[in-house]
């Protein structure tokens, strides 16, 4: 496997997007280890452009919905259309038959029209009157939304945020980066010009080779101890999932072979613990009101779990 892919597809976004290294690396963590992937930050500050960049940089097709309050499931998902042509039903496929789909403002839509995600995100597959069809390969989800803005949202309910493998925000560029922003983007836009530099088979590749990337029994062992500890965690309501462990497992080895290793380091699942448990936490109602946050909780709780010092089996 030709571990320089990662890097190509990292670079390729590098040339529209300033900084945020560690971000696009976690964009790729998510689509390596058949996950999905919420944006969560303030407008403005590039999780679109990120979404797009991507997906030129695939090679994949892409489809882009705004979610709105009056969306339907069948918005999404498509639906059978009445063909008087030829008396028949036929099936009109809706956005999520693509590579890539950026939900835009996720929290903007009913739960109704939320949970139609589910079934994609978690089978690949949607079932519509009945009848269950397949998903292109890769299937990725990047979602956007305001955490900031309250009105006219729906809040994402913890069963669907439990299926985003990683949850990020990007934050402010610093004054310099700002400044090249500035200059990058004064005459053109440079995502028009965007290539991909790898194709959806070869990102299927990277999935196969993600699976193969070595986990050491110790690794294993930090992971569910962390996961562990923060459901006995008493500022925590309820702790992070079985799911969020394997979650945890596949997204370290994903990180692992974009940095050009075949296998897991504890400092890949350390740069891991926060976007891929942090937002699956439900905080006790005390800790809430004293204004806590789950990032804190989780970071003194990993503070309190050992960190293996040796790896067995690298090779």
């Amino acid at each position: 496997m030709d571990y320089t892919l990662c890097r190509s597809i990292i670079q390729n976004i590098s040339r529209v997007m300033v900084g945020k290294s560690s971000s696009f690396e976690l964009l790729l963590v998510a689509l390596l280890a058949e996950g999905h992937i919420l944006l969560e930050d303030i407008p403005g500050v590039g999780k679109t452009l990120m979404a797009k960049s991507l997906a030129k940089s695939i090679g994949g097709s892409f489809k882009r919905v705004q979610f709105t309050p009056d969306l339907l499931p069948a918005d999404i998902t498509g639906f059978n259309l009445y063909d008087q042509k030829t008396g028949e039903f036929r099936f009109q496929p809706g956005p999520l038959m693509t590579n890539v789909l950026l939900a835009d403002e996720i929290n903007r839509t009913i739960p109704r029209t939320q949970a139609s995600l589910l079934e994609s995100m978690e089978e690949s597959q949607v079932t519509v009157d009945g009848v269950t069809l397949p998903l292109p390969r890769p299937f990725f989800v990047i979602a956007t939304q305001n955490p900031i803005e309250l009105e006219g949202t729906f809040p994402l309910p913890e069963a669907q945020l439990d299926r985003f493998l990683l949850c990020t925000d990007l934050g402010y560029p610093s004054k310099e980066e700002e400044i090249y922003i500035l200059e990058r983007f004064q005459e053109a836009d440079p995502i028009n010009d965007l290539e991909a530099v790898v194709s959806a088979e070869q990102i299927l590749g990277l999935q196969l080779a993600r699976r193969k990337i070595l986990v050491s029994p110790e690794i294993r062992e930090y992971i569910v101890s962390l996961t562990n500890a923060t459901r006995h965690s008493k500022l925590l309501s309820f702790g992070a999932s079985p799911r969020c462990s394997l979650h945890l497992l596949r997204a370290s080895q994903a990180l692992a072979l974009i940095r050009e290793r075949n296998y897991v380091l504890p400092d890949d699942v350390k740069f891991l613990i926060k976007p891929v448990i942090a937002h699956r936490l439900i905080l006790q109602t005390e800790e809430r009101i004293r204004g806590n946050t789950a990032a804190n909780i989780l970071e003194e709780i990993t503070a309190g779990v050992p960190v293996p010092t040796s790896i067995k089996n690298k090779e």
